[in-house]
């Protein structure tokens, strides 16, 4: 079976520009042609652009044309690509979400393609992974459903034999997530479709032109963490899929950009206080009953960080639980 849909790929940068060099390069070797490269650069000290262009020297990359938009969005029309990659740099970074919405407006402008992938760039994909997740969206449209967002198989890029997730579960009790399978070694044990997950896990979104002009996008007052289980949220709601592609797979070196870790020994000080501040914004806006519940959660983690010896943190936290910006969620 072949497809020619055009999928826009929506990779976001922040930090780790050797990691995001790397995904591009990766992209040469991919077996699904039909894609175009957004390159969003959300941090505005980063010279990123310069990289790329030394890194297109370096690959023996021709550069057809380099094309000017505006005074944020430039195309380099290379010989390897099918399509231009697009690069589009922020004048200032108004978080994750907001970096994401911005390719996700290019692309709709365009209004010239079927799909959009959404890639942290300390992401290594497989080489048929793309192909996987459009075969697997076509099977559940051609079945009556409406697709959503599909996830990939995410293994741990240093230890690849190694689940971070197949998705996720959501306690709306505590406002807590939980990747399925993650920490477990890959033997086949979720290599099948119908498992169901609460959302898909944000380093790996693969989503419809369809969803994203309905469901709308990214909720940009998460500034970091819980946008991928709001939007899968909101998904669910208007009655989409959310699919786990187990076919696809995907590698992630986790955490890079932002300081983090799944099991939150290296969090860093925004990644504390985001976390803690958006399970509430998420619970208001979909679980009210439960906020109670939530905040009496609060007292395991400010009791962790004590025991941890970061009373530096604690601050952070109680900043965020009393934080009023909550009252329109």
């Amino acid at each position: 079976m072949k497809y020619n849909d055009k999928v826009y790929v929506n990779i976001i940068h922040y930090s780790g520009t050797y990691d995001t060099l790397k995904l591009i390069e990766n992209f040469l070797n991919i077996s699904y042609p039909y894609f175009q490269l957004i390159i969003l650069n959300n941090n505005p000290q980063s010279d990123l652009e310069s990289s790329i262009i030394e890194w297109i020297k370096s690959k023996n990359i021709r550069l057809i044309k380099e094309y000017v938009v505006n005074d944020v969005i430039k195309e380099f029309k290379l010989d390897s690509f099918l399509y231009p990659l697009v690069y589009i740099k922020v004048e200032k970074n108004k978080g994750y979400a907001n970096g994401v919405n911005r390719g996700i407006k290019y692309a709709l402008n365009k209004n010239d393609f079927s799909y959009m992938w959404i890639l942290n760039n300390d992401i290594i994909v497989d080489k048929d992974s793309l192909r996987y997740l459009v075969e697997c969206a076509e099977k559940y449209k051609s079945n009556g459903k409406k697709v959503g967002i599909i996830g990939s198989k995410l293994l741990y890029y240093y230890n690849s034999n190694i689940l971070q997730g197949i998705g996720g579960k959501y306690s709306k009790y505590f406002a807590l997530t939980k990747h399925i399978g993650g920490f477990e070694e890959d033997k086949g044990q979720y290599d099948r479709d119908g498992i169901k997950i609460d959302y898909v896990i944000g380093a790996s979104m693969f989503v419809t032109k369809e969803f994203l002009e309905d469901v709308g996008l990214m909720d940009e007052r998460y500034f970091l963490y819980f946008e991928d289980l709001d939007w899968s949220e909101r998904a669910k709601r208007k009655g989409y899929e959310l699919i786990y592609c187990w076919k696809s797979k995907v590698y992630h070196k986790e955490g890079g950009s932002i300081g983090s870790d799944s099991k939150g020994l290296k969090k860093s000080k925004l990644s504390d206080f985001y976390g803690v501040r958006n399970r509430i914004l998420f619970t208001k806006r979909f679980y009210p009953l439960y906020l109670p519940l939530v905040y009496l959660s609060f007292i395991g983690i400010i009791l962790n960080r004590i025991r941890r010896q970061q009373i530096d943190r604690l601050k952070l936290i109680i900043r965020a639980i009393l934080e009023r910006d909550y009252e329109d969620a």
